[in-house]
């Protein structure tokens, strides 16, 4: 036991850092509207959107632009994740088997926006140590994720600032330990009373000329909202 302590200490910093970081990126309620530009080497495309949290349980998308996608709208349910198709009026419940798959054509996973950014649950952590990461000294965190939980990635180091108790940087492992994407989070700002970064760039390990990046626009942290927004139906009326 006595060896063991220091190791069960590491865990449970690791831990609270972690969840001073998951209240400062969403509190326990937030609204956000942002756009998400996709660069490939030859177009570019971007999207508007709006999204609602409560929780680590329920979440909402709503593309508002450009027109063709306009509608489209994600619901995060718990354990359920299902998608409204305005083109088709059509409502699906997603599979696991699609959570790895791109969302919206981006670099990021159908987990990755639809699922939220929760660190706490599912996983391990382990304080690794502390680095500098574009001059900001950050908190260096390992997750691994329990055997029964289902992510995309083997393992995910994330970089929290010790100013700001931010992410500055996230990187994402596959099952062969090789680097799958990189996350930056830049631009920190004030918004609705807090510091939030503006920009969250999702770079492919060895595609430099492919890049997702998300600029947020505005916030709002503690919204009056309830679980019965998150239901099925308001997927399909939700503007």
């Amino acid at each position: 036991m006595l060896l063991l302590a220091p190791l069960l200490a590491a865990a449970q910093e690791a831990r609270e850092i972690l969840e001073r970081v998951e209240h400062n990126m969403r509190g326990n309620a937030f609204y956000a509207e942002m756009t998400m530009e996709t660069v490939r080497p030859r177009h570019t495309t971007e999207i508007s959107i709006r999204t609602w949290s409560l929780g680590d349980d329920y979440a909402m998308i709503l593309i508002t632009a450009p027109a063709r996608e306009a509608g489209t709208a994600y619901l995060k349910r718990k354990n359920e994740i299902w998608n409204y198709q305005p083109r088709i009026d059509r409502t699906v419940r997603m599979p696991p088997s699609m959570m790895s798959q791109s969302w919206m054509g981006s670099d990021f996973t159908n987990n990755d926006l639809v699922s939220g950014t929760a660190t706490v649950h599912d996983f391990d952590h382990e304080l690794a140590g502390i680095v500098m990461v574009e001059g900001h000294e950050c908190y260096m965190i390992e997750l691994v994720p329990w055997p029964e939980n289902p992510v995309v990635y083997e393992r995910v180091i994330y970089y929290v600032s010790r100013e700001f108790y931010l992410p500055l940087m996230v990187e994402n492992y596959d099952e062969h330990d090789e680097l799958v994407s990189t996350i930056h989070f830049r631009d920190i700002r004030e918004f609705d009373g807090r510091n939030f970064p503006a920009v969250m760039e999702m770079i492919p390990s060895g595609e430099e000329e492919r890049k997702t990046v998300i600029t947020v626009h505005s916030v709002e942290f503690g919204i009056d909202i309830s679980e019965k927004f998150f239901s099925i139906e308001n997927l399909t009326e939700i503007k």
